[in-house]
């Protein structure tokens, strides 16, 4: 098909544009012989020419091409030419996947878009720029259209950003207006899950859109993840944001989750949605850790199912059951229950129904 239809440019530039920029090449030519009221003459005479310049169409549309990229079973084609010429080509794309892989092209999901009109491709929203803005630079340091006629990527905000907030919950709609808010999937996760949680959905998405010319605007879908995930954390406290912030400081005018590893203690910052630009080869994976995170045993029923009393270490009792205290500052330490807590720095114990009924006599 491209063989057929490709054909080179008659002319490199618009009549047009070939006419101003000869007059420009003309008065400079003379400027430099040209003295006094005559020089002044000619200068006077760049400026507008320029600004007719910038404001007329250089390149001409004589020729023709056409580009097809496909990604699974996604495509899209790039046609330069007429609208004619693409109701003809979607014409013969029909005819091909009916007649060669017996299937039927959706007429409802095959559109014919003009290149300045968003196209959604694989999540991302594509145009050609149509855009006259001038820019200074380049080696010359003059005036030029570098946005004209280049292709644009963007991020689709309402329809995948804001999509994804909703189905997972972080965020609602109170009087029309859009607040976060904390995720009850995850209020039986550690500190460290959450958070861990909301930087790999983060860097996900940031990843996937660093190519984006509105990447800036995923610095509200950021601010709304941060928050949803502090209030995620004082929910699991019973606290409120502030509270959570001040708890968990560095010292630094930040705040993180702190946890021990064999060579010390680290620190777990919330994800930055600026890194993704700074990634050399990016991943748009998001991991399933709100899943295994959401649904996964806890720690008290991992204990359960062990079997075993944390204070007798019996293994044949029929029932175990969770004790627990409100702070182990409270615990004096004389009884051996509160030993074991205080050994273990731990507010709960899995312990036989036996130990259990004991300790509550006393």
């Amino acid at each position: 098909m491209a063989k057929d239809f490709d054909r080179p440019r008659e002319q490199q530039l618009t009549d047009e544009y070939t006419a101003i920029a000869r007059q420009l090449r003309s008065i400079r030519y003379k400027l430099k012989t040209a003295q006094g009221e005559e020089r002044a003459e000619l200068v006077s005479l760049i400026k507008p020419l320029r600004r007719d310049l910038l404001k007329t169409p250089c390149t001409s549309q004589t020729d023709k091409k056409i580009h097809y990229i496909r990604y699974a079973d996604d495509f899209i084609i790039g046609v330069k030419g007429s609208k004619e010429d693409c109701q003809e080509i979607k014409l013969q794309l029909s005819e091909f996947i009916s007649r060669n892989l017996k299937m039927e092209l959706s007429e409802e999901k095959t559109l014919i878009t003009h290149s300045n009109t968003y196209a959604r491709f694989l999540s991302y929203d594509i145009r050609v720029r149509r855009n006259s803005k001038i820019k200074h630079g380049g080696p010359t340091h003059c005036t030029k259209r570098t946005l004209n006629n280049m292709a644009e990527l963007c991020v689709p905000l309402d329809d995948k950003i804001m999509k994804f907030l909703f189905e997972k919950s972080i965020i609602k709609q109170v009087n029309g207006q859009i607040k976060p808010i904390h995720r009850s999937t995850l209020l039986h996760a550690t500190e460290l899950e959450v958070v861990s949680t909301y930087n790999a959905e983060l860097r996900g998405i940031c990843n996937y859109y660093n190519m984006a010319s509105n990447f800036n605007g995923l610095k509200y879908f950021a601010y709304l993840m941060e928050y949803s995930c502090l209030k995620t954390l004082a929910a699991k406290h019973d606290s409120t944001i502030a509270k959570t912030i001040e708890k968990y400081k560095d010292g630094k005018g930040k705040w993180c989750i702190p946890y021990q590893i064999k060579a010390g203690e680290k620190r777990l910052y919330f994800a930055k949605y600026t890194d993704a630009k700074k990634v050399k080869n990016p991943s748009d994976t998001i991991t399933n850790a709100h899943n295994i995170y959401a649904w996964s045993n806890t720690t008290f029923e991992s204990r359960l199912k062990a079997k075993q009393c944390e204070l007798c270490e019996t293994t044949e009792s029929k029932h175990y059951e969770i004790h627990h205290v409100n702070k182990l500052k409270n615990l004096s330490g004389k009884e051996p229950w509160e030993r074991v807590m205080i050994a273990k720095r731990r507010k709960t114990l899995v312990v036989c129904k036996k130990c259990h009924h004991t300790i509550h006599n006393q």
